[in-house]
């Protein structure tokens, strides 16, 4: 798992330092968290962290056909919960449903704009939140209205621009919850991976 973690996101002190294994495991307790975050009942509409993970992962993996691991993992561990929850008719939310490779695929794409994230710039890191977050408010909404989606009188929003606009009206709530819980978790993202490298450049090196 330590060399894992090295060659992923440190592959240029790979040679020069050991990082404790706790950090490695940190990066999967971080996507379990995220999964069961996801799940919680009563967080407020669109407040999670996947879009930020997503953007984290992009910019930080030095290996990015890897960087799409980590968000993939945390929506993939999150909708199997859920459809445990509704199999035991536990929650009324269901994990697998028509339609839902579309959410993997927007999450896929939010990866690759982290991509274009320097991680050691703070407008960087606000401008791809900023950015990650639009691209997920206008796609999913859009497919939503394409795909025949329901609107709040339980009838498929019509596919006029009247209907297009109503579908994205109707997401306004997650696109706000949404943009606080990415720059909220992206702080913390990126603010930890600087302090560990701070920490790295300064602790001993030792074989």
């Amino acid at each position: 798992m330590e060399q894992i973690f090295n060659y992923l996101f440190l592959p240029h002190k790979f040679s020069q330092m050991k990082i404790d294994k706790s950090i490695a495991g940190s990066f999967v307790l971080l996507v379990l968290m995220a999964s069961l975050y996801r799940i919680m009942p009563g967080r407020p509409l669109g407040f999670a962290p996947q879009i930020a993970i997503a953007l984290f992962s992009g910019s930080i993996i030095a290996d990015k056909k890897f960087s799409f691991l980590m968000p993939l993992a945390s929506m993939l561990i999150s909708d199997i919960i859920y459809e445990l929850l509704f199999t035991f008719k536990i929650s009324p939310i269901a994990g697998f449903y028509e339609g839902q490779w579309s959410n993997y695929l927007l999450f896929i794409a939010i990866t690759i704009i982290g991509f274009s994230i320097n991680k050691n710039k703070w407008i960087h890191i606000a401008a791809g939140s900023l950015a990650g977050v639009l691209f997920f408010y206008l796609a999913s909404n859009f497919l939503v209205w394409i795909g025949g989606g329901l609107a709040l009188n339980n009838l498929p929003y019509p596919k006029t621009l009247e209907g297009l606009d109503s579908c994205m009206m109707a997401g306004l709530p997650f696109l706000k919850g949404s943009l606080y819980a990415t720059l909220f978790f992206n702080v913390i993202f990126f603010g930890a991976y600087y302090l560990l490298n701070k920490y790295s450049r300064t602790k001993p090196v030792t074989a």
